[in-house]
């Protein structure tokens, strides 16, 4: 636990400033650490429907990649960085929106990781605002999956094969935006 709790510090405390991205307002930082590992900003982008922003993310890699498929499966640390920019937003639309990524990532087929997904969809059952930022950062050494939001953590998921799915919402064949996609591997 005292490992898990450092690398959450360390991910909260030493997000580096060099070469920032900015998209639709929110900065992301270039580089970030998990534990004592360095991750780099791969790329960003918006999750926009209806023409609306609702979110920024980002990518981040131990290796910057554009091969999406290579990303969903290699054991290696990985975090993703969610900034809310809608107030339209609630938990629920959120909660929605998460079990269509997981059934398009993985074909429905969605039994074998169904208990990892109801963690990870309990980390957003808390009211969700404007402003909310949400990393969750996989650490290959544990196959573990850590979810926090504004700082706190709200879920720890274990497992490689959830790993890959949730990756997957972003970066399958079928994400949950096309050009978030292109923007996640560097394409923006």
């Amino acid at each position: 636990m005292k490992k898990i709790t450092l690398i959450i510090l360390t991910i909260m405390s030493v997000q580096l400033a060099e070469a920032q991205m900015t998209i639709s307002g929110v900065t992301l930082p270039k580089k970030v650490m998990v534990g004592e590992t360095t991750l780099e900003l791969n790329g960003g982008g918006v999750r926009s429907k209806y023409w609306m922003d609702m979110y920024v993310a980002g990518l981040y890699l131990k290796t910057k990649s554009k091969e999406a498929k290579k990303i969903i499966n290699e054991n290696e640390y990985t975090s993703i960085k969610i900034q809310i920019v809608s107030s339209l937003i609630t938990s629920e639309k959120m909660i929605a929106a998460v079990k269509e990524g997981f059934d398009n990532s993985t074909h429905k087929n969605t039994a074998a990781i169904q208990k990892e997904i109801d963690e990870f969809i309990a980390a957003f059952k808390d009211e969700i605002k404007k402003g909310d930022i949400f990393d969750i950062f996989y650490v290959p050494s544990k196959s573990i999956t850590m979810v926090l939001k504004n700082g706190k953590v709200k879920a720890k998921i274990e497992g490689f094969e959830f790993k890959k799915a949730l990756l997957g919402i972003w970066l399958s064949d079928n994400p949950a935006d096309k050009k978030l996609k292109e923007g996640l591997l560097g394409g923006a």
